[in-house]
């Protein structure tokens, strides 16, 4: 599969990364990949939601047969990552079921959910505000369920400003994200082993 992809070298700063999406073709996942490769010393762990496919969340289904495999292995690669990217994608305003689905049965496996690591959250989008409505969910989210550090960054109109050659074209676009990659990079060097 295009996306899946795992390199892993001894003490390099570990890093999942994923768009939040279990479209074949994610934008989000290009962007989640391209910002995992600017960190040129990481062993990048590149995650495919569509391998952790689950029943959906209830908590009944909980009771009756427990926390999938897949729930507990999707943790298993947050606790063992120096760093978390996620770009998400947006539907209807809110995350995608795909994401929502992982995220509610990663939050029953313990309160720590994001495993206290840095974040980098994005969210792109072919339309003007680069999925800036999903991306203050998330923030606003995630700010309780993790006291590391939570970096953000929004790209707009992705067919016009991200090339699979150049990555971010837009100058502006790409300094914004450039000095969000950068906090990102030292609070990783912070919790990595090297």
């Amino acid at each position: 599969m295009i996306f899946k992809k795992t390199i892993f070298m001894k003490n390099n700063p570990q890093i999942v990364a994923f768009g939040a999406s279990n479209s074949k073709r994610s934008i989000n996942q290009q962007l989640a990949n391209f910002a995992a490769q600017q960190i040129g010393n990481a062993a990048i762990n590149l995650l495919d939601l569509n391998d952790f496919e689950m029943p959906i969340y209830s908590i009944d289904r909980e009771k009756e047969t427990g926390i999938p495999a897949e729930a507990l292995q999707f943790k298993a690669h947050l606790r063992e990552s120096d760093g978390i990217i996620i770009s998400f994608a947006e539907h209807n305003g809110a995350y995608s079921v795909a994401f929502k689905n992982i995220f509610d049965w990663i939050s029953r496996i313990e309160k720590d959910v994001w495993a206290n690591k840095p974040m980098l959250l994005m969210a792109t989008s072919p339309g003007g505000r680069g999925g800036q409505t999903v991306l203050d969910i998330a923030l606003n989210k995630f700010k309780f369920m993790n006291n590391n550090i939570l970096l953000s960054f929004s790209l707009p109109f992705f067919g016009n400003n991200f090339s699979k050659e150049e990555g971010i074209i837009d100058p502006e676009l790409n300094r914004e994200f450039r000095e969000q990659l950068d906090r990102f990079k030292k609070a990783i060097s912070q919790t990595s082993n090297v």
